[in-house]
């Protein structure tokens, strides 16, 4: 299980493992381009010396990314740069074998951090591989990869949304890894065929029944989109679905809700509403059938009313 910290400003992803074999054997897998193509994300070229360049090419994809030999010190430390990423491997002796201690520093600041559910589970499998190339087994990809995606989102917080004062307003935000899939895959998945335009009603994934919508407001297609939410029949404020593509980490989707300062007391249950309806989402967008938990939302809120005070 992965460990995620903030070292400075900067998130931090930490792995532990302990392998039976030598601090030798295991410094050759985990340094020789050759042996990290048995397990390692991406093919690697590089020079075993400190400075020297790297290059990183995904399987199907032919631009390259690149980074930088930092550390190299046999069979002890072997640490680079990947594009805005850090990782570090540390070997210590743990009787005849070893600990494999692997540190992975999350440029790109708070959307990077966004991305430490999936970098966690991906580096989960990769060691898994990596142990299989060290016990000389073939090596099976375990089902489930992207519930474990969805297991360490939860377990590092980054399913939670926030509140904060807007003016005289409060505001209810989330911002949710969608890892790779295109802008115009989600937007089509929110959609859902229909082609939204101010004055109509959104189409459903933009809603939840705990926040009963109005009309659209603003569409930009393929995304934007934001509508009025009613209390009581009147309009209370707006929520604003926003897509966003980086290329060096991935798409995201940003949500927030106004809310003004007389319904404070709704912010838990607009808290606990939009995260349980992200979590659906996400597995949806992933292509799997969303099974929330029964009385999901009511859970959710009473830790957020907790957390509120």
């Amino acid at each position: 299980m992965a460990t995620l910290r903030t070292v400075g400003d900067q998130p931090v992803l930490r792995f532990e493992r302990r392998l039976a074999h030598s601090p030798g054997k295991v410094w050759k897998a985990v340094t020789d381009p050759a042996e990290m193509a048995h397990w390692f994300p991406a093919a690697v070229e590089s020079e075993p010396s400190v400075g020297a360049a790297m290059r990183f090419t995904f399987e199907g994809e032919g631009d390259p990314t690149h980074g930088r030999v930092l550390e190299f010190d046999p069979p002890k430390v072997y640490a680079f740069r990947w594009n805005q990423d850090v990782l570090r491997f540390e070997l210590l002796p743990d009787g005849p074998g070893c600990l494999l201690v692997l540190t992975h520093t999350l440029g790109g600041g708070w959307t990077g951090r966004l991305t430490a559910g999936r970098t966690a589970a991906g580096w989960d499998l990769c060691l898994a591989a990596l142990l299989s190339r060290l016990d000389d087994e073939p090596f099976e990809r375990p089902p489930g990869w992207r519930s474990r995606i969805a297991d360490y989102v939860e377990i590092f917080g980054l399913a939670e949304g926030e509140t904060r004062k807007s003016g005289d307003d409060h505001l209810v935000r989330f911002a949710r890894d969608l890892i790779w899939k295109p802008v115009e895959e989600v937007w089509n998945i929110l959609v859902a065929g229909e082609t939204p335009r101010p004055g109509a009603e959104p189409p459903a994934w933009f809603t939840n029944p705990h926040v009963p919508a109005g009309s659209v407001t603003q569409v930009g297609a393929p995304r934007a989109l934001e509508y009025e939410w009613l209390h009581e029949g009147e309009s209370a404020g707006r929520v604003r679905w926003e897509l966003a593509h980086d290329p060096a980490q991935g798409t995201r989707v940003e949500l927030t809700q106004t809310l003004p300062a007389r319904l404070a007391d709704l912010r838990a249950t607009a808290l606990a509403a939009w995260q349980a309806h992200l979590e659906a989402f996400f597995a949806t967008v992933q292509g799997e059938t969303p099974h929330p938990p029964q009385g999901r939302v009511e859970e959710l809120r009473k830790l957020y009313e907790h957390r509120l005070g």
